[in-house]
């Protein structure tokens, strides 16, 4: 279903987020690339996106949430993950920290530990709002393929495997968010992106 970047349409939301709502998959844009939503709450719609992807279930899978007071409810966020989000959300980056108990264990591969990002796209954030809570934020592809730009991509790998697609066009920046690690002392950029290591360092000196 087509979607505007700018101003969404209510109807194609509200039919994705009620998909979402009854387990089910559906592929949504966001500033990066075309993720895979599912709630991110239940285990079989987890589960679901484990399958689609034919993603190793030892292979953790990332939240996307529409605030910051949303990644409070699903993760213990720490002073530096609580200054990186003020900063770069919405936008590309994903801070790994302490999970609560709301989100399924799947995600966290029995880590304990779970990837928080606020994606910058009208599209992407009415949908959490529309589901009404965090859902999943993994590329729109089978595990190791090449991260879709678009919906016509996300489609020609997943195919009948997920239930619905909002279509926006063409990703803006076209490669995968930034992954910090914050959950130990130390912090670990796991996956630079958009965001570099130095902007994340300045942001944290500042």
């Amino acid at each position: 279903m087509k979607v505007g970047k700018k101003a969404p349409a209510s109807r194609a939301i509200t039919k994705a987020a009620a998909v979402v709502k009854a387990g089910g998959l559906v592929v949504y844009p966001t500033e990066t690339v075309y993720g895979l939503g599912a709630d991110a709450c239940s285990d079989e719609a987890v589960a679901k996106v484990f399958a689609a992807k034919v993603r190793p279930l030892e292979s953790p899978i990332s939240v996307a949430v529409s605030s910051i007071e949303m990644a409070r409810q699903v993760a213990e966020l720490t002073p530096v993950a609580e200054t990186l989000l003020k900063k770069f959300a919405p936008g590309p980056l994903t801070v790994v920290v302490k999970a609560k108990p709301t989100v399924s264990k799947l995600l966290t591969s029995g880590t304990g530990k779970v990837g928080i990002r606020v994606p910058d796209h009208p599209a992407a954030l009415r949908l959490i709002e529309f589901a009404g809570g965090p859902i999943t934020t993994t590329s729109a592809n089978v595990s190791g393929g090449p991260p879709p730009t678009t919906v016509k991509e996300a489609l020609e790998q997943l195919g009948d495997k997920v239930d619905l697609a909002l279509d926006a066009g063409r990703c803006e920046l076209r490669t995968p968010s930034t992954v910090v690690d914050l959950s130990t002392k130390h912090l670990k950029i796991l996956r630079e992106g958009p965001i570099t290591g130095e902007d994340i360092r300045k942001a944290l000196r500042t």
